[in-house]
């Protein structure tokens, strides 16, 4: 970190317009380990954005269940991926036209909706891939689990900056004593495991 952070955010002007102060602050302390926290989440190696191909599985295997429109694709693999993968349509409907033209699905119009469904080609597609994991339950999407885990940590850190901050001396007594006690917590899940 080289100490140069926007005002915008939770940066120096952040958290109500107010800096961190100067130099022995715990608050700057603190807005450091959080940016530290935060960049322990960024792109890890093996994670990656989805590719064109996984659109095309989660289709083909979602379409392999029943026939669906466009739009509920889209739902269906954000809901079933935890909100961690959220196909664009810029990257579905291409996708689905491509399968039309390869013969895979074929489309047809259900309460006014083009909806599709898998022609025989594309059941055989379907069955010759159902002993894989689908695309949404692989590791590499989005990085759910992680994402939700530095979520949390940002937010912890946020509200002790603000206890830091504003809070009296019996309040930031207690609230180390909280945040010990996490710590303590977080290490002995890995230590069960």
């Amino acid at each position: 970190m080289n100490g140069n952070r926007s005002t915008g955010g939770f940066g120096a002007g952040g958290f109500g317009g107010q800096g961190f102060g100067g130099p022995g602050n715990p608050g700057a302390a603190l807005w450091e380990a959080m940016e530290q926290f935060r960049s322990s989440f960024d792109q890890r190696p093996g994670m990656k954005r989805m590719a064109r191909g996984d659109v095309r599985a989660a289709v083909i295997a979602l379409l392999a269940e029943q026939p669906m429109h466009g739009y509920q694709i889209i739902q269906e693999i954000e809901s079933r991926s935890g909100g961690s993968w959220k196909p664009s349509a810029g990257s579905v409907y291409p996708t689905l036209q491509l399968l039309a033209d390869e013969g895979l699905i074929e489309a047809s119009e259900l309460q006014g909706r083009k909806t599709y469904s898998l022609t025989d080609a594309g059941r055989d597609e379907a069955a010759a891939s159902a002993d894989k994991p689908a695309p949404w339950e692989s590791p590499t999407v989005g990085g759910g689990a992680h994402r939700a885990l530095s979520k949390a940590g940002v937010e912890l850190a946020a509200a002790a900056a603000q206890v830091g901050r504003t809070g009296s001396p019996e309040q930031l007594q207690e609230a180390v004593t909280v945040l010990e006690e996490a710590r303590r917590r977080l290490y002995s899940i890995l230590a069960e495991g």
